[in-house]
Order: C-alpha cells, then structure tokens, then sequence
C-alpha cells in the first residue's frame, strides 16, 4: 500500500505554477525554488520533484512523462 499524500494536489499545483513563473523572470529565478517553499511551508526538495515532473509533462526537460510511467 502507497503512503498518503503529505501534501494536497491543490498545493503541488500553486507551488508548482508559482515556481515556474518565477524561474521565467531573471530577477526573481535565483533561489525560486527555496524561496516559495519556504513561503508556503513546504520542503524544498519536495518543490523540486514537482517542478521537475511538470517539465518532463510538458516537454522542457528530457524524461519519461507521468501519463507513461
């Protein structure tokens, strides 16, 4: 049996969306990722398998997308 969501879908998608506005901008792109963790309680790391998952889905980033795995 899978362990429960730490955190709810609701939040994964703001952090996420928030995240990656922020790394558009060049001046608000360094530390993106701390800093909106840090705002919305949640683990940096955990923000950064996030936002890594949404580039593979949307074709940025090489990977095998969520709908394949």
């Amino acid at each position: 049996m899978a362990a429960p969501k730490k955190y709810p879908d609701e939040l994964r998608e703001r952090a996420t969306r928030m995240t990656v506005e922020a790394r558009r901008d060049p001046q608000t792109a360094a530390g993106a990722i701390q800093r909106i963790a840090g705002q919305l309680g949640i683990h940096p790391e955990a923000l950064r398998s996030w936002v890594k998952k949404a580039e593979v889905d949307a074709g940025q980033r090489a990977g095998t997308t969520s709908t394949d795995a």
